[in-house]
């Protein structure tokens, strides 16, 4: 009870923060004839003690009566979602989302839900995706509205769907995915009769679109413990319906037989990035990288004369394999681009402790990785998951060096910054030549020059460049 108890005091505060506006919003509909409830996540996190500024409301008003009630009244307006029978506004730096009592369903056949309106607020919790999302307070009385033991489940723990897991789920399949998300985000436990249905209709997951599925993922990737929802998504097949890949990491044995299998490295791996993202929060496309970064070793798996597993060259088909999927989830391009040059990068280090790395080595490193190395240093170190404490130190004293090195050197040169020691004009003016192909050549020339040496003089580099054109014949 003492949890219950906490919980409605926390609810209590939230919604006193936050009431000059739900009030007064209340009171206008009221005025009106309709009722308005603030509902779902909302309530959900007012009882957990962290509602934001988003505010979600439902009522019986239709969305050209909320238009009319609001007009005169937000700040901004905004009808996006008024096919759905929803009307955004803002007012006093809130963001507020008011939604017609909805009774929606799928055909089964299409990808997006047919919208029907309802006429009370019972039916519309009963058709919302999971209890904790099922409660309600009216405005401006603050009557609390909890049909389906959402608070208890909210106590507990436990994620719950208001109608039979089997009937919410062919409503919405992509409340299936959802549930995992809600694992990861609130470390909650999925009941075990929606767990089940989540395996048995796991296919459904085929008849929503790759967009909805994408911003499920990420978000459940950005929990607190993606770690839960990613195993239940594996277990469940759901998983092998939009990224196959992470299943197939089960069927592959960690080549330093260190963890049972390639999966559970990289949910270490994972779960060691989370640890060094610092206090800027989530970081998608480090975890995603880190979820990503041995895809390819299922296919380049290779067995030796002494029986010693190997993966060469993973880093390049799982580079190829990330990208792919990450195009079919619709994934922004630069996102995708980010995710895919650190899992190609991620092998790189490996081969600096035995001291073969020159000054060139360390500028390509660093110029390659560009704006990534923040990330690309910790995802290097979160791949150390060996549990052979001499070998981890090692490894970690190598990075160590490593980075001071990088330090040095940029300290030295502005590594940050590499660019050849002349210019398109300076190459131009020095060969008489035209702009043209032949002043690319010759600039990619000079970087490579300037990566193998470091800085030139002008004397140095003008050398250089002539030496290099007789070569190629542009002069003579």
């Amino acid at each position: 009870m003492s949890e219950l108890s906490k919980a409605q005091r926390n609810a209590v505060a939230e919604l006193l923060r936050v009431s000059p506006v739900a009030d007064e919003l209340g009171r206008r509909f009221g005025a009106a004839g309709h009722e308005l409830h603030l509902v779902g996540g909302s309530v959900r996190d007012a009882l957990l003690g962290r509602l934001g500024d988003d505010l979600d409301f439902c009522t019986d008003a239709r969305p050209e009566q909320t238009l009319a009630l609001v007009k005169s009244w937000a700040d901004a307006i905004w009808e996006t979602g008024r096919e759905f029978g929803t009307i955004g506004i803002q007012k006093d730096g809130l963001r507020i989302e008011i939604t017609t009592f909805r009774a929606e369903a799928y055909d089964g056949l299409t990808r997006n839900p047919v919208v029907e309106y309802g006429d009370n607020l019972l039916d519309d919790l009963r058709r919302r995706d999971f209890t904790i999302n099922a409660m309600a307070v009216s405005l401006p009385a603050h009557v609390f509205t909890d049909p389906y033991g959402g608070l208890d489940d909210l106590a507990a723990g436990i994620i719950r769907t208001p109608d039979s897991p089997a009937t919410s789920f062919s409503d919405d399949p992509l409340r299936m995915l959802r549930a995992a998300r809600f694992a990861a985000k609130l470390c909650f436990t999925v009941d075990k009769a929606v767990v089940e249905a989540m395996t048995e209709m796991a296919a459904d997951l085929d008849r929503i679109t790759a967009e909805r599925i994408r911003e499920e993922f990420t978000k459940l990737l950005c929990g607190v413990d993606p770690i839960a929802g990613l195993r239940l998504l594996v277990d469940t097949g759901l998983a092998d319906r939009f990224i196959p890949e992470i299943s197939g990491l089960k069927l592959e044995i960690d080549e330093h037989a260190q963890h049972k299998d390639v999966y559970e490295h990289t949910l270490i791996v994972v779960t060691n990035a989370i640890r060094l993202e610092g206090d800027a929060g989530p970081d998608f496309v480090l975890r995603m990288a880190a979820l990503m970064h041995d895809v390819g070793k299922p296919a380049t798996k290779a067995v030796g004369r002494d029986g010693r597993v190997s993966f060469h060259h993973h880093e390049v088909v799982g580079a190829r394999l990330t990208k792919q999927r990450m195009k079919a989830m619709r994934f922004p391009k630069d996102v995708t681009s980010e995710v895919v040059e650190l899992v190609a990068l991620h092998l790189r280090f490996y081969g600096y402790g035995r001291g073969e790395w020159t000054d060139s080595a360390v500028r390509r490193y660093v110029t390659d990785a560009g704006e990534l190395l923040p990330r690309l240093h910790k995802l290097t170190r979160s791949d150390c998951t060996t549990r052979n404490k001499r070998k981890a130190a090692a490894l970690s004293a190598d990075y160590d060096a490593l980075e001071e090195r990088i330090a040095r050197i940029e300290a030295e040169e502005d590594l940050a910054r590499v660019r050849p020691d002349l210019d398109g004009n300076a190459i131009m003016e020095l060969l008489g030549v035209p702009p043209g192909p032949i002043v690319g050549q010759a600039w990619r020339f000079l970087k490579e020059l300037r990566l193998d040496r470091g800085p030139l003089d002008r004397d140095e580099a003008e050398a250089e460049l002539q030496r290099w054109a007789r070569e190629q014949g542009h002069i003579s």
